[in-house]
């Protein structure tokens, strides 16, 4: 019994750390559009501006995204050739975890039997970025990155965790044409 229970919490474990660790990301693209011709960005103030989220975390994203810009080749510039715009979401999950193998003593029908049972919840919070890049001068959307994962609730870890998501997105610009 010791074994199973053993067992069940190194799987509860290993699943809640890879969940953390996680960013899934999709993305989409203009098909004509020529992605060599950009090599300048702005951020577009209007589209941040409607973001549902702290101040801090808009810092904390932008931050990001001009780290992970600059580190591809792009300028930062007031006659930009790509606006960068962000959308976000986020929900909560809530995961119950039956572990019909309980704990304590006795024989017979007693509440401390052994196979009581017990369940074990545990609470996430998702995110879902959004990372849109429109050509500056069509004013048309050329394109979008999204990532989803787990969002850390410590301070001091959510700057680290904002900078894995948008690395995992923009590891995606540009597409490849092949």
């Amino acid at each position: 019994m010791r074994a199973i229970k053993i067992t069940s919490v190194l799987i509860l474990f290993v699943l809640v750390m890879t969940s953390c660790s996680t960013v899934k990301v999709a993305t989409d693209y203009d098909r004509e559009a020529n992605f060599a011709q950009y090599q300048t960005y702005a951020f577009f103030k209007p589209g941040i501006d409607k973001a549902e989220i702290s101040d801090l975390d808009k810092k904390r994203i932008l931050r990001a995204i001009d780290d992970e810009m600059q580190r591809k080749g792009f300028t930062k510039s007031e006659n930009p050739d790509l606006l960068v715009s962000i959308f976000t979401k986020t929900k909560e999950n809530v995961n119950i975890y039956n572990n019909p193998y309980g704990y304590g003593y006795g024989w017979g029908w007693h509440p401390w039997y052994w196979g009581a049972g017990h369940n074990t919840i545990n609470r996430t919070s998702e995110g879902t970025l959004y990372i849109d890049l429109v050509d500056a001068e069509k004013k048309e959307l050329v394109w979008q990155g999204m990532g989803t994962a787990a969002l850390s609730q410590k301070v001091d870890k959510k700057q680290q965790r904002i900078n894995k998501i948008v690395e995992e997105i923009l590891e995606k610009y540009p597409p490849s044409l092949n």
